[in-house]
């Protein structure tokens, strides 16, 4: 198995990280989207029974993909800012990640590829100088 030196596995850790961000952030934005759409397909609508229930069925989407995002985001900040509760929480955002195929699959295969080395181990347990 080939060996990362300290400057490789920075440069993974920070790809890593700004991918998690570009995941939630991408989350977030299909959440906003969704309760913007059925929202306005219900004032669009004009019918008083469709309006309560496509805006309640909006903001409950909106808030769920709301709630998948945050773990992506605050895994990225944890990673770019080399702290070791970021790596303990891409880890586990990168188990989920290989439901969501294929573009988290490719995230979450990444993400555990990196972060279960030992050089990862070894990266983020070195005290840094602040």
């Amino acid at each position: 198995m080939n060996q990362f030196d300290r400057e490789s596995m920075k440069t993974h850790v920070t790809i890593l990280g700004w991918l998690n961000i570009a995941d939630g952030a991408l989350t977030l934005l299909i959440g906003a989207l969704a309760f913007i759409f059925l929202t306005g397909i219900g004032f669009a609508s004009g019918d008083l029974e469709a309006l309560p229930i496509l805006a309640a069925v909006g903001t409950t989407a909106g808030l769920f993909m709301f709630a998948l995002a945050i773990p992506s985001l605050l895994a990225g900040i944890g990673l770019l800012w080399e702290k070791n509760w970021g790596r303990i929480l891409a880890i586990v955002v990168s188990f989920f990640n290989l439901l969501w195929f294929p573009v988290g699959t490719a995230l979450g295969i990444y993400g555990l590829w990196v972060l279960l080395r030992q050089e990862a181990t070894d990266y983020f347990d070195v005290p840094k100088i602040a």
